[in-house]
């Protein structure tokens, strides 16, 4: 135990789902936690659940898209914490329209929350990283950033820029001892099927993600916010120290391929 002890961790989009299962991990295992997100009743419940447990954690609120609000979120991870070692880019939006009915304010919101705030989240983190002496950033994209996904096109545009973002990232900071990976979750069981699909007049719609996941995923699995805050925690820890530029997929094989049945000759 204790994988991150010393360390100190950003996570943005953290007050729910992905992000706060990351967050309460991280923490679990030794790390600093400063919280970030829009939901600041969520943010500081969540905050305050992973100090009850014994952990460093504090929240902040923030709109990833800010760029001067970035500068100061980093600012107070030193201030308060010290140092800067791992940055968890969570925060991210879905809307499921087809493209021709998708408008293009709708195609650049997704666009400056996915693309945008990731790239503004490595921009900040890497100098207080480099005043750290390395560190892990690890960057929340999707199976949909992998391959195409009908309805989805503009969230599989956004996840897709940032899994190439994530090497070039890599690259960049190689000799800076900042490793940078992205980590691909399958079908999850959070909030976001709620909040993201649109039905008959712009009004939400939920899906059943169980039922999604039984008819896609070979397993017939549903994922957990943990199966991906486990991943997180070996990109952020010392024993993926070799891991670098690549995809960590959390997909329960839904990515792997067709299921098939074999049939001897």
């Amino acid at each position: 135990m204790a994988q991150l002890q010393g360390k100190v961790a950003l996570v943005t989009g953290a007050a729910a789902g992905i992000g706060a299962a990351c967050a309460a991990t991280l923490a679990r295992e030794g790390a600093k936690v400063l919280l970030t997100d829009l939901d600041d009743a969520r943010g500081e419940a969540m905050a305050g659940r992973i100090r009850e447990a014994g952990g460093e954690a504090h929240y902040l609120h923030q709109d990833v898209t800010d760029e001067a609000r970035w500068a100061e979120v980093v600012k107070e991870a030193e201030t308060r914490f010290g140092r800067l070692d791992v940055l968890v880019a969570n925060a991210g939006i879905a809307i499921l329209k087809s493209i021709l009915d998708m408008s293009l304010d709708e195609w650049r919101k997704q666009m400056a929350v996915n693309v945008d705030g990731v790239f503004l989240s490595v921009k900040y983190a890497i100098p207080a990283m480099k005043r750290a002496g390395g560190g892990s950033i690890i960057l929340l994209s999707s199976v949909a950033g992998i391959r195409g996904s009908a309805g989805l096109a503009g969230y599989s545009a956004s996840k897709g820029a940032v899994r190439l973002f994530a090497k070039s990232v890599a690259l960049e900071c190689a000799r800076d001892n900042i490793r940078c990976n992205s980590v691909h979750p399958g079908i999850i069981d959070t909030e976001i099927w709620d909040k993201m699909p649109i039905g008959p007049g712009g009004r939400n719609a939920p899906l059943d993600a169980r039922a999604i996941a039984a008819a896609s995923v070979p397993t017939g699995k549903l994922g957990t916010p943990q199966d991906i805050a486990n991943g997180v925690l070996f990109l952020a820890s010392d024993q993926s120290g070799y891991v670098n530029g690549s995809e960590l997929v959390i997909d329960s094989a839904q990515t792997a391929g067709r299921v098939g049945s074999l049939k001897p000759d």
